[in-house]
This record gives structure tokens, sequence and C-alpha cells, in this order.
């Protein structure tokens, strides 16, 4: 090959590269979503119920992206609560970046806790060359944890819970007493009565299998409660009488075992 037709390879190559420089660029600015464009997406696909994609384009991505169909069922009806606080018409009222980070402020719509209309600020990072909602502290944590993020946040959220109602069954039952010549209630008879949330019989709902047993002389009760899936929706299985005393163990979704 001659050194002139050598050099006009190297020029046709070169063109050739700044050609696919310029194309990727132009495919990349196309994409590239402004931090407002992110917000309006996320909430779009919350509002779907289409989380994966969702939480995809945030700081949360680690904790969704290998999480199997059965254990995106098991966090459905969380996602779904947050999915239902979200508004039909996402307004912005504006944007401020700077740097790697920007805030998107989303207009709140009024409500009986927000009587005013005012401005939610939603605050973003530049990652990977897009912008994703969240920040840098957060997303540290969530990297650690990786897939177990939202699994484990949804176990210890479930255990608190379950403790929250054996604390309050305390209450119900001295106002059911009342009601019912000092007798005490079982499960469905403190739902019948609007003591108890109905969702506490739902083990889909809470996580966990939830009884309340009455002692044969009506002057007593027990109440516990196992995980509806073992490491997946609890760990701990609880107990307690109708002294208020509440013991918790983990064994392996088994109900507690007293000495």
């Amino acid at each position: 090959m001659s050194v002139h037709r050598f050099s006009k390879s190297i020029i046709s190559i070169a063109a050739l590269a700044l050609v696919l420089s310029a194309t990727s660029f132009a495919a990349r600015a196309q994409t590239q979503r402004s931090p407002s464009d992110v917000v309006r997406e996320f909430y779009k696909a919350m509002r779907e119920h289409r989380f994966k994609d969702a939480w995809a384009m945030t700081i949360y991505k680690p904790a969704v992206e290998d999480l199997s169909a059965d254990e995106m069922e098991d966090l459905r009806s969380d996602f779904e609560q947050k999915a239902a606080q979200v508004p039909a018409q996402i307004e912005i009222t504006g944007e401020q970046i700077q740097g790697n980070i920007a805030t998107v402020f989303v207009k709140v719509p009024i409500t009986e806790s927000t009587p005013q209309v005012t401005s939610e600020p939603v605050n973003l990072i530049s990652s990977g060359g897009f912008w994703i909602i969240g920040d840098e502290a957060n997303q540290a944590i969530v990297k650690k944890a990786g897939r177990r993020f939202f699994l484990d946040a949804l176990i210890e959220e479930h255990q608190s819970d379950i403790e929250d109602l054996l604390k309050r069954l305390i209450a119900v039952q001295i106002v059911y007493g009342a009601q019912h010549s000092g007798a005490f209630g079982d499960l469905q008879a403190l739902i019948a009565a609007d003591l108890i949330a109905k969702e506490s019989a739902d083990p889909k709902a809470i996580g966990y299998y939830f009884h309340i047993t009455i002692a044969p002389d009506g002057k007593g009760y027990t109440a516990s409660a196992e995980p509806a899936r073992y490491g997946h929706t609890g760990k701990l299985s609880f107990w307690m009488d109708q002294t208020g005393a509440i013991k918790s163990a983990d064994h392996g979704g088994k109900p507690v075992q007293l000495k």
C-alpha cells in the first residue's frame, strides 16, 4: 500500500470515528432526561404500578433489579400504598441544578393535612451520566444492602406493626369487655365491633397470621402471630396474654414456645 493510500485510510477511519462519536453523543443527548423529566416519569410509573421501572429511576434500583416475582409480590402491598399517595396530576413548579445535585419542586395538592398549596422538593443526583432520585448518603446505604434493602425493611415494618397491634389490644379488650359484660373478644368479634381493622385478619395485608384465643372461662385470652412467609414477611413470632406481657422470638415461623 502506498503512503498516500495509507494516509487516506487513516483519515477515513478517523472520520468514521468522529461520525460514530458524534452520533453516539447525539443519541445520548436525545435520551438524556432532565431532573424534571425523571420526576414525572417516576410518578407516572408508580401510578401505573410499574414498580421496577419506577425504582430503577432512583437510588433504590439495586434493591429491586434482582428481586424474584414472588419477592416483588411480597412487596406489592407496601408499594401500592406508596403509589396511592401519588397525585393524579403532577405539576412541576421549579428546578434547580448545582453540579451533580438537582432539586425539583413538585406542587402538592390541597388536602386535609395540607390546606394550603405547597411545593415539595425532590432531590436528585447525577449517577453514570443520568439523573436519579435520591441522595448520595442513602445511595451508599442501599448499595450496601442490595436486594435485601426493601425485603428487610418490610420485615422490620411488619414486626413493628404486630408489636404495636398487641400493645393496642390491651386497651381494645378493655373497651370490648365494658360493652360485653366483661367478656373478652376474639379477632372476628373485635373486627365486627369496629375496634380492630379488618386487615388484621388478612395475612397478605399485615404479613402475619394473627390469632386471639379466649380462655374457657372467658376471663383471659392469648394473642399470637406468626410470619405468613418466614424470612419474607417476618422472622419473629409473637405471643401475649391479658397481662400485656409480650414475648417474641425467631422460631423459624412457628408459634412462640412457652416454657
